[in-house]
C-alpha cells in the first residue's frame, strides 16, 4: 500500500466534537508533511455548487478522504472520492455510525495505521443511473426543501467520455453508495410510477417513493421503509416501495447485473430524484430513470475485520427474546481450530 500523499477533509461543521477531531487530522498531516485540504461540498463558487469531480480537483485530487461526522458526512466524502478512486476513512461523531469506522479518540492511531498500510480496503458496490433527459432542478425548489433537507447539490452532468444513445437515455455522472430514490414532490399528490426490471414491466405503483438501494444502503432508508437487511458482501439491488397504495408492497432483492427502470406515469405528480439523500433533479410525467450497478466500487478503509451483523445488533439496539432467555443463555461460539475445509470455503465450488 502506497503511503498517503494528500488528505481531503470533509467535516460536519455543526458539531464541536467534529471540529476538534478535524483539527487533530490537520495536526497529524502537518507533522507528517502531508497536504491536508478542507472540502466543503456546500460552498458556492461563482453562483453554483461544484460537482464531485470539480470538488476533488479543487482539493488537488487527494488519495485519502477523511470524513468527520456521521453517516451523512461520510456519504459526502464518498461522493468526492468516487471519481478519483480515493480511499475513504470515516471518523464517527454521529448517532448511528453504520459506515464510519473510527472513534474521535483514535483519530491519530487510525491515520498512523493507514500510513503504515496496516488496514484493509472494503470495496462496496455503488449505483449509477441513466435518465430520459438531463436532470434539472426547477427554480424556487430551495424554498420547498429548506426545512430538514439543506441546500441542493447541482444536477449531475453526463458521464465523461459517454453520450446519449437512442432508447437508452443519458448516462449521468452519479455514484451512490446507499440508494437512489424517486419520491413524490408534493405532500398532496402521490407518485404514480411504473417499474421495469431488465426492460420488462414488473408493476405500477402509487406510492410516496420507490427506493433502489445497494446492499450497503439496505440498512438506511430502505430498512426504515420495511426492507430487508442485506450483507454488504453481497452485490445486489434492493427495490423497496414506500407507503404503496396496493396490496403488494414488499421489497424485491435483485441480482447486481439487473437494472431497475422507473417511469413517471402520464397523470402523476412531479417526482424528485435523490442520490444518497441529496436532491439531484425533478422528473415530470413521461420522464424515466434507469438505476443499475456502477463499474466503480467505493473504497472504504477498515482497520479491523468487519463485523456487519455485530454492528447491526449494536446500532439497532437488538435485544434477545425474553422467552428465549428464560430457557438459557446463548454460549460463545468458539470451536477448536483449524476450520474444516467445507466450513472454511462454504458454497458451490468455483468453476
Amino acid at each position: 500500500m502506497v503511503p498517503v500523499e494528500r488528505v481531503g477533509l470533509v467535516v460536519h461543521g455543526g458539531k464541536e466534537a467534529a471540529l476538534a477531531a478535524a483539527q487533530e487530522v490537520r495536526k497529524w498531516a502537518a507533522e507528517h508533511g502531508i497536504p491536508c485540504v478542507d472540502i466543503d461540498v456546500w460552498d458556492d463558487h461563482d453562483g453554483h455548487r461544484l460537482n464531485a469531480r470539480e470538488e476533488a480537483a479543487r482539493a488537488g485530487n487527494p488519495d485519502l478522504i477523511v470524513t468527520v461526522g456521521g453517516d451523512g458526512t461520510f456519504l459526502r466524502g464518498v461522493r468526492i472520492a468516487g471519481p478519483i478512486d480515493a480511499l475513504v476513512l470515516g471518523v464517527n461523531v454521529g448517532r448511528v455510525g453504520f459506515l464510519t469506522e473510527v472513534r474521535t479518540d483514535d483519530v491519530r492511531s487510525a491515520l498512523d495505521a493507514v500510513q503504515r498500510g496496516e488496514m484493509t480496503v472494503d470495496p462496496r458496490m455503488t449505483l449509477t443511473m441513466r435518465a430520459s433527459r438531463p436532470l434539472e432542478i426547477p427554480p424556487g425548489i430551495e424554498a420547498m426543501l429548506r426545512y430538514g433537507r439543506g441546500p441542493t447539490l447541482p444536477p449531475p452532468h453526463v458521464r465523461p467520455g459517454m453520450k446519449s444513445e437512442a432508447g437508452w437515455g443519458v448516462p449521468l455522472d452519479v455514484l451512490a453508495l446507499n440508494d437512489i430514490v424517486a419520491e413524490k414532490l408534493a405532500r398532496d399528490r402521490q407518485a404514480s410510477l411504473a417499474v421495469y426490471v431488465g426492460g420488462k414491466l414488473f408493476a405500477s405503483y402509487s406510492a410516496d417513493a420507490l427506493i433502489v438501494a445497494s446492499s450497503t444502503g439496505s440498512t438506511a432508508y430502505s430498512f426504515a421503509a420495511g426492507g430487508p437487511i442485506v450483507s454488504p458482501r453481497l452485490d445486489a439491488l434492493v427495490f423497496t416501495p414506500v407507503a404503496a397504495h396496493m396490496v403488494f408492497n414488499r421489497s424485491v432483492v435483485l441480482d447486481c447485473s439487473q437494472r431497475v427502470g422507473i417511469l413517471v406515469l402520464e397523470h402523476s405528480g412531479q417526482v424528485a430524484v435523490s442520490v444518497d439523500g441529496q436532491l439531484r433533479g425533478v422528473l415530470n410525467p413521461g420522464d424515466w430513470i434507469s438505476v443499475y450497478g456502477a463499474q466503480k466500487r467505493s473504497k472504504l478503509v477498515r482497520l479491523a475485520e468487519p463485523d456487519f451483523l455485530g454492528k447491526v445488533r449494536d446500532r439497532f439496539g437488538l435485544t434477545d427474546s425474553a422467552a428465549a432467555l428464560a430457557d438459557g443463555q446463548a454460549p460463545a461460539y468458539a470451536p477448536n481450530e483449524p476450520v474444516p475445509d467445507d466450513l472454511a470455503h462454504p458454497g458451490p465450488a468455483q468453476e
